[in-house]
């Protein structure tokens, strides 16, 4: 069994081989029952949680990522979110590689988000807001700057000082980068907002999207967790990475269905689709477009082959 640390994983992922690996994937299908997600008890009450996503390709391999999350972990100086990915033989059952968790999902959520973003934003988008601080933001960043002329980055966090850590740590790149404490008037300025955080309630308002923009909702993978309001479905062509998994778990979606703001037919697509050439992403110029990832068996599985195979 070979044991694929962090390092070795930025390493073999790299960005424009994996987009295009997710993409064929998506078009030739993987097996991915649901994921199971079960609360850890604590004490004190904390939330915690233990989450299984597993996927397989008959006669190839067999994929399980298990992860947990422990909210308070901050307060131990460490991250809330840890796990690892095991890769087996489809035909034995063997155990072949342990790969390290968040490392393939930062990779993975980043190249998911901009392979999407390839149908839905406008090919010359140079202004981008990333909301939220956390592991994923430098990774949504530099994945977006691969993919379109990002001249201009503002990121946006409840926390200030968190915000300009990130920006200084990118600020090597071809890109201008600041923080920013004013997120009504740079949603407004933005041509992608992309949205990785923590929030339970929302973040972005529909009305501050500008004509054109591309909102990508990453953070929020249950029913009650949402990062947009209900205006902001209403105006926007929205897509999913999957359409069964975002239907059933993702609060960007469940609750505007559940007031009528949404309607299962509004949803437009998802990656399937997309990839397929079956439904046209972006129809014009000025269009609002809506990206809501959950996260998909599928696309940990190709990542995770992917690692495998270059590590």
């Amino acid at each position: 069994m070979r044991v694929i640390a962090a390092a070795d994983v930025e390493a073999a992922l790299d960005l424009g081989l994996l987009i295009e690996r997710l993409r064929q994937a998506f078009r030739s299908g993987v097996i991915c029952p649901p994921r199971q997600v079960h609360e850890i008890p604590t004490l004190p009450d904390e939330g915690a949680s233990l989450e299984m996503t597993t996927a397989w390709q008959l006669g190839r391999h067999i994929g399980v990522r298990i992860a947990t999350r422990f909210p308070d972990n901050a307060a131990r100086q460490l991250p809330a979110g840890m796990g690892c990915y095991l890769v087996l033989d489809g035909r034995s059952g063997a155990l072949q590689a342990m790969i390290d968790g968040p490392a393939l999902t930062a990779r993975r959520v980043a190249a998911t988000s901009v392979l999407a973003a390839g149908y839905l934003a406008r090919p010359d988008c140079t202004r981008l807001l990333m909301i939220g601080t956390g592991n994923l933001a430098p990774h949504l960043i530099l994945a977006y700057a691969k993919v379109r002329p990002i001249r201009t980055v503002l990121v946006w966090g409840r926390n200030r000082a968190k915000a300009d850590r990130l920006a200084q740590r990118l600020s090597g790149h071809k890109f201008s980068i600041a923080a920013t404490d004013d997120l009504e008037p740079a949603v407004r300025g933005a041509e992608i907002v992309c949205c990785a955080t923590a929030a339970s309630e929302p973040v972005v308002r529909g009305a501050w999207l500008p004509p054109g923009s591309h909102l990508d909702l990453v953070g929020g993978t249950s029913p009650d967790v949402r990062e947009t309001d209900d205006d902001a479905v209403s105006i926007a062509r929205v897509f999913v990475d999957s359409r069964e998994a975002a239907l059933r778990e993702a609060g960007d979606i469940v609750v505007p269905l559940a007031s009528g703001a949404l309607r299962e037919d509004d949803v437009a697509g998802d990656l399937y689709d997309l990839t397929h050439g079956s439904r046209a992403g972006r129809r014009f110029y000025s269009q609002v477009t809506l990206f809501k990832a959950v996260g998909t068996g599928l696309a940990e599985l190709a990542a995770a082959q992917l690692t495998v195979q270059r590590a």
